[in-house]
């Protein structure tokens, strides 16, 4: 009894030491696209897929590196609580943006056509939205930081060349000088989307 207890740990303990395999960055979005597929083709309801969808997005976007660069050069004048808040509106407002978004594909055709290293922390994976009858063929383009290869996370979604952080962050700088700088118009901006 003693030796297969003992023969048990040592096998955990094996296990737990080994280096943890790292995951690349095109083996990720082509799970990612797997699964999201499962979802947007099930009979489930609308609601049911919004929460699976979000599930995949908090696992596998890097949801608040992606909203610090939005806020730009703001980022540096907010106070601490000014962060916490805004980091709470931004993960809201994007996973409303992102599951409302894709919730009305059936089934996505998404191949991974290349991958790409920039530098240790980011990866460029090539995939194409193949055409259907009702949308052409869209080539998008994603963002991997891979700053830890255990965890890569994606940091932007290039649609055909149009870079989406980018534009999100020219949208929320429009939002603050409109308003003399003042980031809480961009809060109630975010809060507004976010009760639609």
């Amino acid at each position: 009894m003693f030796k297969t207890k003992f023969t048990a740990l040592i096998l955990l303990i094996s296990v737990l030491v080994l280096p943890l395999e790292a995951k690349e960055p095109s083996k990720l979005i082509t799970e990612i696209v797997n699964e999201a597929s499962i979802i947007l083709s099930s009979s489930d309801p609308v609601e049911s897929k919004i929460i699976r969808l979000n599930d995949i997005a908090e696992r596998s976007v890097d949801i608040n590196g992606i909203g610090m660069y939005t806020l730009g050069k703001y980022r540096k004048s907010l106070n601490e609580n000014q962060k916490i808040k805004y980091r709470k509106l931004f993960k809201s407002y994007f996973l409303k943006s992102f599951s409302s978004r894709l919730v009305d594909y059936s089934d996505p055709k998404i191949n991974v056509v290349s991958e790409k290293k920039i530098n240790e922390n980011y990866t460029i994976v090539n995939t194409v939205l193949e055409e259907t009858s009702k949308n052409p063929k869209i080539k998008i383009d994603w963002r991997i930081y891979t700053k830890n290869p255990e965890r890569p996370l994606i940091r932007d979604l290039i649609v055909e060349g149009l870079s989406l952080a980018r534009t999100q962050k020219e949208e929320f700088k429009s939002i603050i000088q409109n308003n003399n700088g003042d980031i809480k118009y961009l809060f109630k901006s975010l809060e507004e989307f976010i009760i639609k």
